[in-house]
């Protein structure tokens, strides 16, 4: 098996066919760094009314671990992204998988939907701003 970092980020291998005039197959999967990866596997906590928001120096690093496009606001208490796609139907199956993610980790960002983008707020109401849990669920839509 050969593998190659591609200038787009993602690792790709490559198996030799073992057959004449068979086709090698190539994988390629997103190149992740593990701190990351490691907030992306994390699950978020039910936080009560009253636990104070992350102080800026938590944001600036969790921020860190997200791809460059989420702008953080600790001041306002958000964190967001705007996600492009080439169409309705490619922006509507994102706008149901981080659905999903919100389900299963029971915290919902807004969302604005329009043709061909979707911006994706996260913030954590009951703490009045920003939690792990932001980012956490920042790090699973990445994923996508």
């Amino acid at each position: 098996s050969i593998n190659k970092r591609l200038s787009s980020g993602r690792v790709c291998s490559a198996s030799s066919p073992t057959k004449p005039r068979a086709r090698s197959r190539v994988r390629c999967t997103p190149s992740i760094s593990s701190s990351v990866s490691a907030l992306r596997d994390r699950r978020g906590v039910a936080l009560p009314p009253g636990t104070p928001p992350l102080p800026s120096a938590r944001v600036g690093e969790l921020h860190s671990q997200l791809s460059p496009e989420w702008q953080a606001d600790p001041a306002g208490g958000t964190l967001s992204r705007d996600f492009r796609f080439a169409d309705y139907h490619r922006t509507m199956a994102f706008v149901n998988a981080v659905a999903w993610i919100a389900h299963v980790e029971d915290h919902h960002p807004d969302l604005e939907v329009g043709y061909g983008h979707c911006l994706v707020t996260f913030s954590t109401h009951s703490v009045g701003g920003l939690s792990d849990n932001d980012f956490i669920c920042a790090a699973k839509v990445d994923a996508l």
